[in-house]
This record gives C-alpha cells, structure tokens and sequence, in this order.
C-alpha cells in the first residue's frame, strides 16, 4: 500500500469519527468586502507559504449568449491579452513571468474567469493589470482577425475532429431544449464565421463592469491589506447598467429525446442524461446534495455499482460513468454513459436497459447505511483534499460566487452531505430519474446505419 493510499484511508475513518463541529472548525478565517462600485471581493487567509492566488470571476458565459452570437464570451477572453491602455498586446503575460507568476484564464456556460498564482508581495502588480484591462481593454481589429482564426482551429481539434466530443455537443443540444446551456463554450462553427470586433466590443461593454465581477484572493494575505489595494486600483473603475440575466431553467417535464448520432467511430457507445437542478436553481439543496452522492454511489471507483454489477458481473459493458455537476446557475443534468461489451454480444439497447435496472433498483430500495457511509466519505475525502489548495479553495469560492451563491455554502457543505439520509436518495432517484426528464443518445460507427442502431 502506498503513503498516499495510508492517508486516505485513514482520512476516510477520521472523516466517519469526526464531528462536524470539528470540521467546520478547520475552515481558514474568510472576509468579504464590496467597493462602492458593485466590486464583490472575498478573501481567505491561507498562511502556509508566502503565496497567494487572485482570480477576477465575471458572470457570463456562454448560457448568457442568444442564438447567432454564440461564442462571444470565450473569443472574448481571447482578446483579453490584446492590450490595454498600459500594456501592448501580451505584454502582461510577459510581465507576469518575470516576476515569476503564473496565469491563465477560462470560460464556462456560466462565467469567466482570470487568475494569477505569485508570490505575495506581486500581488499588487497582478491587480493593477486586472483593473487596468476591466477599465480600458483595446480590440484591435487586426489582432482579432488573427485570434478569430486561432478559435476555429481550437474547436476544430478539440471538437469537430474529436468524435466523441462532437457527439457530446450534439446530445447537449438536445437535453436542454430550453436554455443556454444546449450552447458550446467556443461557439457554434457558423457564428465563428460571421463573428466581428464590434460584437467583442459590445459584450465587453456589457458585462465587464466591477458589479458584475468577483475577486478572489486566497493566501498569505490579510482581508484589509487585499481591501486596500483593491479600492486603490478598481476603486475608480464605475459601474455600468447590467442587461438581464434570467436564470436558465429547464422545461419541469418536455418528454423523452431520442437520438442516433453517428460519428467517427469503431465502438458505439451510450448516453443518458436527466434534467435536474442545479445548486442555485435548486427549491431543496438537499437534492443537490443527494445527487452528488448517488453519482458517487454508480462511479465512485472499484467498489461502485456501475463497475460491480455491469462491468465485472453481469460483463454488459466495458466502461461505464456517471457525473452530475451542481455548481451551475442554472438546472443541470445527470448524466450516464457506458460502452457494451461488444465481445459478449452486448447491444446498447441491452446497456439502456442496465442502466434502467440501476435506476430502478435505487428507486425501490435505499441503500444500507454502510454502503451510504463509504460513498459519503469519498466524497468527503476528495473535498478535503482538494481545498488543501489554495488554487481550489479560490475557484470553489468564484465559482459558487458566480452562480449566485454565497461563499458560504462552501463551509457548510461538509455538514450538508453528511445530513443526506438513504431515504433522501431514494426520494432523489424517483423525482428526478424518470423518462419525460430524459435525453438519450446512441453514438455509432458511421459505418452502422441508423435502422441496424435502434433499439
């Protein structure tokens, strides 16, 4: 057994023992501050090593965008290291690295995100060429008809020639039949074509405005100290009026979708998805919860039931996963996805049905306590560990932050799962894992055609 495979499993029992007073207790001194210009600023002290991370989150994303203007908020982080009023085109970055930080950004459906790891004391400088590029971001024109380029090879690699991913868009484009997120994060291929510098300059002077923006600063820092220095460089930064954002929800029951999708491909494979909410869109966070455990009860590692009972028993598939992300601002989806085992002479009719059958039993009968208890504390385990970043503990944070929920559920969610009862995810499973929720997709080799792949 290795060191690490020695402390997680004494963390796991640790984690059973320990009450939850105890773990609340080890959550780091926090503080939140907001500038007269609508500026959310949360900081957290984290005093380990003389490091700290600052991450600039705006909200918006991709699910803000309307049909014809997808892509918009990524192309736009793009261009955000084109120059400003300061700074040349990549000259940031370029100050960044000799004074030895680290930085990059990324978008989602929800926000957009901007961060720099340093040591502390370059702290001020990577606020300073935040600010500068919130207040007086400069599009060239050239500099996008270069970048634009650079865009569609990007989703060229990563999605039109990467089958399964195309297969992914197509699906998610059917699952969410009523909000944004049916949208991909790089844009559909024809908005790509027909997107200009005046549509980037329209959204940045929409959305990048200090009240509709997050910073986050996590290290060896005081909550003053980081107060101070933001009122000196996004102080004077005004706020703008914000379009509306109307929180993207799905239809409570549209019917089941059905899809073919045929890609590039040699092994067919599967994939469900259930419309359910997400953290912020949820009526009972409990559900959120629940959900987060049921997908660790399916594929949680050896010892879960999709690989128990599909892929070693039964030998029906030779693969087979499930994932529910909750930190949305909107309804969300739980999905699963298994390939058959084909050398068995397993169909994806016959994985559907096994599917089902994991389904339903969960329905009829909650698991055993113990059974709930092991899955509750890797799930435990996994967040323990990885707020033992500070790069994490900042992105968990922003992310809650942007979709329109305190921080402060982040310290309380330890307690939160632990409140979860088996009942609560059998009731979980019978609201929200029913066919009018549902979307699924058999991908197949192009070879294969439509009539031989239905079910």
């Amino acid at each position: 057994m290795t060191v690490f495979s020695r402390r997680t499993t004494g963390l796991l029992f640790s984690l059973l023992c320990a009450p939850l007073t105890v773990l609340a207790a080890e959550t780091q001194p926090t503080h939140e501050y907001t500038l007269d210009n609508g500026l959310k600023i949360v900081v957290r002290e984290d005093h380990r090593a003389p490091v700290v991370v600052s991450q600039l989150w705006y909200k918006i994303g991709s699910s803000y965008e309307t049909p014809g203007s997808t892509g918009l908020s990524h192309a736009l982080e793009h261009m955000m290291f084109k120059g400003s009023s300061k700074m040349g085109p990549g000259e940031a970055s370029l100050v960044l690295r000799d004074l030895g930080a680290t930085e990059n950004a990324f978008t989602t459906d929800d926000y957009t995100a901007y961060y720099q790891v340093m040591a502390k004391d370059r702290l001020p400088v990577a606020l300073e060429l935040e600010a500068d590029r919130m207040a007086t971001l400069r599009l060239p024109a050239d500099e996008f008809s270069r970048e634009i380029e650079v865009i569609k090879e990007e989703r060229r690699l990563r999605t039109d020639d990467q089958p399964m991913a195309l297969a992914y868009e197509r699906f998610s484009a059917a699952a969410y039949p009523a909000s944004g997120y049916r949208t991909p994060t790089i844009g559909w291929p024809a908005d790509l074509k027909r997107m200009n510098i005046d549509d980037l300059r329209h959204w940045y002077q929409s959305w990048y405005a200090p009240n509709n923006a997050t910073l986050v600063v996590v290290g060896d820092v005081t909550g003053e100290d980081v107060r101070q220095m933001a009122q000196q460089y996004f102080g004077q930064i005004p706020k703008r009026d914000l379009p509306p954002a109307k929180r993207p929800l799905e239809l409570q029951a549209s019917g089941e979708r059905r899809l073919i999708l045929p890609v590039r491909t040699q092994i067919p494979s599967l994939m469900m998805g259930f419309n359910v909410p997400g953290f912020a869109s949820a009526e009972n966070q409990r559900d959120v919860h629940a959900l987060r455990l049921i997908s660790a009860l399916l594929d949680g590692g050896y010892s879960a039931r999709l690989s128990t009972q599909l892929e070693r028993e039964q030998e029906l598939v030779t693969g087979a996963s499930a994932s529910y992300e909750s930190y949305t601002r909107g309804d969300s989806l739980f999905m699963l996805s298994a390939m058959p085992n084909l050398q068995k002479g397993k169909t994806l009719a016959d994985v559907e049905a096994g599917l089902w059958a994991q389904l339903d039993a969960l329905k009829q009968t909650p698991p055993s306590t113990a059974e709930l208890e092991r899955v509750r504390a890797q799930v435990i385990a996994s967040l323990v560990y990885e707020r033992d970043s500070i790069t994490a503990q900042a992105s968990n944070i922003g992310q809650l932050e942007s979709i329109g929920v305190s921080w402060h559920e982040m310290d309380n969610e330890l307690a939160d799962l632990q409140s979860v009862t088996p009942t609560d995810l059998q009731r979980v499973a019978r609201t929200y894992f029913t066919r009018d929720r549902l979307t699924v997709a058999h991908v197949i080799p192009e070879t294969q055609t439509q009539q031989e792949a239905r079910p």
